[in-house]
């Protein structure tokens, strides 16, 4: 194998994920637009770092690096759903994925803050973010298992 592959290999994304629904108390929900395809809102998502990462972990990974978000410096609490979705990949983002990967396993996570927070995006993956109730949050994303967990959010939150 050549230097080259063994490079690319490193980066090709792991096809098992994370989608993190995070909301206040009051069932509000922070939503984030997404810098390669403007237009296209959604909750906070991200694949594994390695294929032994703890899925807690992951979260945690993704929501300080899209958000700016440090789970204990705001009072969160992070609950696994226990829901998956294993779905196609879009064509236009195949490439980030091994050849001949098609499916990426999606683990739902609810990150609850006390209230709004101040939120720092990362430039290079997200141009803006709001904050909507629930179903709105649900009626912008683009991605239907991101609308279907919001549609949840009920069910989950905690009292």
């Amino acid at each position: 194998m050549t230097a080259d592959k063994r490079h690319d290999k490193r980066h090709y994304k792991i096809p098992e994920s994370v989608l993190v629904v995070i909301h206040t108390r009051a069932l509000d929900v922070l939503l984030i637009e997404r810098a390669d395809h403007p237009g296209y809102w959604q909750s906070v998502t991200g694949s594994m770092a390695r294929t032994d990462e703890p899925l807690d972990e992951t979260c945690r990974r993704e929501v300080c690096e899209e958000t700016g978000i440090v789970l204990e410096a705001v009072g969160a609490r992070l609950s696994d759903w226990h829901l998956t979705n294993v779905y196609e990949i879009y064509p236009v983002w195949r490439h980030r994925y091994a050849p001949g990967v098609t499916h990426n396993t999606e683990h739902v996570y609810g990150l609850t803050l006390p209230a709004r927070v101040p939120v720092v995006l990362s430039p290079r993956e997200h141009l803006a973010y709001r904050w909507l109730p629930w179903r709105e949050a649900a009626d912008s994303c683009f991605s239907p298992s991101n609308a279907e967990a919001i549609l949840q959010l009920p069910r989950f939150a905690p009292i």
